[in-house]
């Protein structure tokens, strides 16, 4: 009995053992690449043309609501350092101007951070679809079996990152 519970257990662990060996010669012909998205949205050339180009596009609108902004937080302390001296329907005015620029500027500033939102979104939906074709490509010539994006963890070894981003520099479609 006790011979048989022997070659029981003796041919398990030799059916495990081939089995982890199956599994690793598997593992090892199974090609797996990684893409770090942050990472080429950050570093690659076209990702910091497009952010270069929002910069300019909004610098101008963005510095004309922080000087009206400037303004208007001048116009504020000039009525709080008279107002004891105005009569009270002119301080009464002067507040109401002051509230209407404010909503004013209030709304302007909410439109200037849609448009740069909108925009930002485009041009990241732009950058992000050039990436997938660079990745498609990769994943065709070099016969990869899988590629991952956002992953929690990830060796070098499978990081294709730097690949990625050189193709996207060289203008790889």
């Amino acid at each position: 009995m006790k011979s048989l519970a022997k070659s029981a257990v003796a041919s398990s662990l030799i059916g495990l053992s081939a089995l982890l060996a199956a599994g690793t010669s598997l593992a090892q012909e199974l090609k797996i690449g990684y893409v770090n998205s942050e990472r080429v949205l950050r570093e690659a050339a076209p990702a910091k043309a497009a952010l270069a180009r929002m910069e300019a596009d909004f610098s101008k609108r963005d510095k004309d609501l922080n000087d009206q902004g400037a303004k208007l937080k001048a116009a504020a302390d000039k009525l709080e350092k008279d107002a004891p001296t105005l009569p009270e329907s002119e301080r009464n005015r002067r507040q109401r101007e002051l509230v209407e620029q404010d909503r004013d500027l209030q709304r302007k500033r909410r439109e200037f951070q849609e448009d740069l939102n909108q925009r930002r979104n485009e041009e990241t939906a732009g950058i992000v679809e050039r990436a997938n074709k660079v990745i498609k490509q990769i994943f065709e010539t070099e016969k990869y079996d899988l590629i991952l994006q956002d992953v929690v963890f990830a060796g070098p070894r499978v990081d294709i990152t730097e690949k990625v981003i050189k193709a996207l520099n060289a203008g790889g479609k």
